[in-house]
């Protein structure tokens, strides 16, 4: 790109300002990483001729200052004007520079589908792991802000989410992605059989409904006990969570049932993490990713609707009725 001669060769915040808030944050993290000494003479070199001849570490604060409460606003926005029946979570490991050491750190993510059908991005936070603590602590968080109405929550099986989401959204079922679940199941089985299971696999969560779904695990069970065990006890073990869609209308089950919209996500986000490799602190994790993500969200509610929520709040009505009924039946008769 042309970089503009300037008289006293300092850093142009005129030419900064005409990136995106994500691209912001991408130079914004270099430049971090040259201040503080832990960059390599090519980063340098090309923050440098990105940003002008020079910049100094006053610099950086000023435009940290700028960008900063516009990504944390965001991040902490109020959530309780909507509800969230579809909530989607996932985790990515970044790597951060504390006290002189490198260490990996959780980069907790939460997307859900609102009342409207619009997809929204509703928050980042970081973890030192992906414990149930950690979880625990993201979905509190999450609820304080006003995130509420959720049926349904999607992703992979991280370590301590299930028992997190069972405590944190009670009445709430959890859809362990059937991708993941597939990969999982796929690598336990014999190499000779993998386009038949897959197949198989295929079947299973396409079922139409939870009876059909039941049958043809039967069948595969009894097909693959002696030949694959190990597939079949791996299969066994996910299939309630990996099918909990199926009680969903059909409309909604397939963008439901796998974490690939998120794993999407995590692509744009990596694409820019490999630049920067081992970011300099925490802060710059929150604004290069929080910024992305927060771009990303205003892409999805200004756009179109990912669901028509016409045929879920219909579903959801009759399934008030029948509980409603069902209670009132033993009063009714002792009556």
């Amino acid at each position: 790109m042309q970089v503009p001669q300037v008289r006293d060769g300092q850093f142009s915040t005129e030419l900064f300002a005409r990136y995106q808030r994500s691209e912001q944050a991408l130079v914004l993290t270099l430049m971090e990483m040259v201040v503080n000494g832990v960059s390599t003479r090519k980063v340098a070199r090309i923050t440098e001729e990105l940003c002008g001849t020079s910049f100094a570490k006053s610099t950086v604060s000023d435009l940290c200052k700028s960008l900063d409460p516009l990504v944390t606003a965001w991040n902490e926005r109020d959530l309780g004007e909507r509800r969230y029946p579809f909530v989607l979570v996932d985790a990515l490991v970044v790597k951060v520079r504390e006290s002189g050491r490198v260490r990996a750190v959780s980069a907790l993510v939460a997307t859900g589908v609102n009342e409207l059908g619009y997809r929204e991005i509703l928050g980042l936070r970081l973890g030192d792991s992906e414990s149930e603590r950690t979880w625990m602590d993201f979905f509190t968080w999450l609820k304080e802000r006003g995130l509420s109405g959720v049926d349904l929550v999607v992703s992979d099986h991280h370590g301590g989410l299930v028992n997190a989401v069972r405590v944190q959204f009670q009445g709430s079922s959890w859809q362990r992605c059937q991708t993941h679940l597939s990969a999982n199941i796929t690598e336990a089985t014999p190499k000779a059989l993998h386009d038949a299971v897959h197949a198989r696999l295929r079947a299973i969560f396409d079922a139409p409904d939870e009876t059909t779904a039941r049958t043809l695990l039967a069948a595969f069970v009894a097909d693959y006990q002696t030949t694959a065990p190990a597939a079949v006890a791996t299969l066994e073990r996910g299939f309630d969570d990996a099918t909990a869609v199926l009680a969903l209308p059909m409309p909604y089950r397939k963008r439901l049932r796998t974490t690939n919209g998120v794993e999407r996500l995590n692509e744009e986000i990596r694409r820019r993490e490999r630049v920067i490799r081992i970011f300099p602190n925490r802060e710059s994790v929150i604004r290069l990713v929080g910024a992305l993500l927060m771009e990303q969200d205003e892409v999805w509610t200004t756009g179109k609707r990912y669901f028509d929520m016409t045929a879920y709040w219909q579903w959801r009505e009759r399934q008030s009725t029948q509980v409603a009924l069902f209670q009132e039946a033993p009063m009714s008769h002792s009556a």
